[in-house]
């Protein structure tokens, strides 16, 4: 009897542990993706300057080159180096260089913390909405 209970007993820890496993790497969010405005085409560099979406395959910096070290890492597996890096390059953008920034850092496979892209796409809308 006490074999069984044991046995039983390793096999919910077993389960617990991998269910844990799978949780913790399916907490990764996807990017989200914002369409742009209904009155915008997208043809005009005005509407360009809102909107994530790219009509060219052009990647343009925001003098932050070093950033591309950074190109296909997750966000959770930055170094407080990395993150403040970051976070200087957007505090140091102008509004109107947001959503642009944020079209290179997707064409360059950089992805933001959820936090840090929370406040950019924050910025964003606030802009599309003025």
């Amino acid at each position: 009897m006490s074999i069984i209970l044991l046995s039983l007993l390793i096999v919910v820890v077993i389960v617990f542990v991998f269910s844990s496993f799978l949780r913790k790497n399916r907490n990764v969010e996807p990017e989200p993706t914002i369409e742009p405005a209904s009155e915008c085409c997208g043809a005009h560099s005005v509407c360009e300057d809102d909107t994530l979406l790219s009509s060219s395959n052009k990647i343009t910096y925001y003098d932050d080159d070093e950033l591309d070290v950074l190109a296909g890492v997750s966000p959770t597996n930055y170094s407080n180096e990395q993150l403040k890096l970051l976070i200087d390059v957007f505090f140091t953008l102008k509004e109107t260089d947001i959503a642009g920034w944020l079209r290179s850092l997707q064409m360059r496979n950089i992805q933001l913390p959820s936090e840090l892209r929370e406040q950019a796409l924050l910025v964003v809308s606030e802009r599309r909405a003025s």
